[in-house]
Formats: C-alpha cells, sequence, structure tokens
C-alpha cells in the first residue's frame, strides 16, 4: 500500500511534463495526432508515365492530352509548350486516378524558362496544385477551372519584390481563414520568393474538410479551414456539380498548366487515419 501512493505523485508529475511540453494549440494537437496514426508513403507518379493520371484541357473532352502538353521527361512531369501555336486559354490539370480525404501530400516543383506571352499576365511562373476537386470527368469541355482548392506555386518576377508560394487560391469555392469566412480568391503565405528555376520542396497536409496546411521546405506557410463549394471564378461548369456551401470532404489532386513550363518530381502521398 505504501508504494502505491509513493507512486501517485510521481506519474502526475510526469503528466504534467508531458501536457508541458506537447503542442501548444489544437491544430497542433491534430497535426501531431493525425501524423501518428498513418499508412505508408504511396508513390503517385511513377517516374515513367502517365498511366495513372488523367488530362483535362479547356477547350478539349476529358483524356485528350493536347499537343502533349503533360509529358514525363527524364523521370519528372513536365509541363511543355512546345507544341502550341498560341495559348487560347487552354488551362490544363492533370488528374491522378483517385480521390482522396485526409491525407499529407509531398512533392517537388521548378518552373522552366517556357512561358506562352499571349496566356493572361498572372500565370508567369505560376502554376499550382488542386485538391479536392470534382472528378475530371465532370469537367465540361468548355469549363476553364476545375471546382477545387489550388495549392498556388509563384516564383520570383522581379528583383526585390516579395512573391510568396504555397499559396491558396479557389476556383469554385470558400475558405476560413482564422476563423472567418474569407472573400479573396487567393490568400498569400509567409513564405520566402524562390527563383523560378529552383527546386521548392512543397507539403500539403489535408484533414478532410476541416484543417489545412501549407509547408515549403519543412515551413508552415499558411493555415486554413472548412473548404467548401463557394464563390467564383471557374466557368462553364454544370451547374448540378456546384452547390455552395457544400463542405469538401474528399477529392481529386491536379497538377496546373496555365501557360507557364513547369516540371513535378517526388510525387507521394500519405492517407492519415
Amino acid at each position: 500500500m505504501k508504494k502505491s501512493r509513493l507512486l501517485i505523485p510521481a506519474i502526475f508529475i510526469v503528466s504534467i511534463m508531458f501536457s508541458c511540453l506537447g503542442p501548444k494549440n489544437k491544430s497542433d494537437k491534430t497535426e501531431v495526432a493525425a501524423l501518428e496514426n498513418q499508412e505508408e508513403w504511396l508513390p503517385l507518379f511513377n517516374g515513367k508515365d502517365l498511366n495513372d493520371w488523367t488530362v483535362k484541357i479547356h477547350h478539349h473532352d476529358v483524356g485528350d492530352n493536347y499537343a502533349n502538353t503533360f509529358r514525363v521527361v527524364d523521370g519528372v512531369i513536365q509541363v511543355n509548350y512546345d507544341g502550341y501555336d498560341t495559348f487560347d486559354e487552354r488551362y490544363g490539370h492533370l488528374f491522378y486516378k483517385e480521390p482522396f480525404s485526409s491525407y499529407h501530400l509531398k512533392f517537388m516543383y521548378r518552373f522552366t524558362d517556357q512561358w506562352l506571352e499571349d496566356a493572361p499576365s498572372y500565370t508567369y511562373r505560376n502554376s499550382g496544385v488542386m485538391f479536392h476537386s470534382q472528378d475530371p470527368n465532370t469537367i465540361l469541355k468548355e469549363q476553364d477551372w476545375p471546382i477545387s482548392v489550388e495549392y498556388q506555386m509563384l516564383a520570383r518576377e522581379k528583383n526585390d519584390v516579395a512573391r510568396p508560394t504555397g499559396n491558396m487560391c479557389s476556383p469554385g469555392t470558400e475558405v476560413f481563414y482564422k476563423g472567418e469566412m474569407d472573400p479573396r480568391h487567393c490568400i498569400n503565405s509567409s513564405s520566402e520568393t524562390y527563383d523560378w528555376d529552383e527546386w521548392v520542396s512543397s507539403e500539403l497536409i489535408v484533414y478532410g474538410d476541416s484543417l489545412v496546411i501549407h509547408k515549403v521546405n519543412g515551413e508552415k506557410v499558411l493555415e486554413y479551414t472548412k473548404p467548401q463549394i463557394g464563390g467564383g471564378v471557374a466557368n462553364g461548369y454544370d451547374p448540378k456539380i456546384k452547390i455552395d456551401g457544400k463542405r469538401l470532404t474528399e477529392g481529386y489532386i491536379g497538377l496546373q498548366a496555365e501557360g507557364q513550363g513547369v516540371e513535378f518530381k517526388d510525387i507521394k502521398i500519405k492517407k492519415l487515419n
């Protein structure tokens, strides 16, 4: 009996120590708990072909990889416009074959020196990875953007002018930022500015329709919650698909092409419980 009485204070002290050393806020606790209960990393790109991916380009039917826009070159997925005469608003996306809900996505990207001058000026050194996207088979031929959330990638445009990457954009969707619905189409991250030809390590941590975290080169640069359908920007969609206010619990992951050459590699995902 004396031994059990002596153990009680020790256990209490240890518990207090662990609570003090643990995550300080709710989002950090959620991230730690989920990452401790996860499956193995799954490569989404095999480094050889695009057999597990589906192309959808504006003005073209699903599966039509116009002018070989998306291709595999030296073990990377490349967005290449050497077969284009004009851009003609051919916003394109390359979607992985299955949807995901809660997961940790990692990938690396860098831009090339190829940019179509008839593309909108904002597309210069600009691309992205779409997630929680609608099924590519539901995207209409004349729909420009998939209803989705975007991890936006940017590179330096002018010297001494900050241009962060790992931002959030929302074609046909809306998110809550700092506890409130944010009406902006894009929300900038706190990342540094990187040169166009520099490989950048990116991470996207998604917990269904609750919390989303963006990371750049290992650092958390943006956090927001409650991704849902709503807002504008996307055009030409099937109205039955765009149900404003519907929370996005899962969706497809898509690599973006919007007039700027870009390369992707080391794309892998780990499902979270």
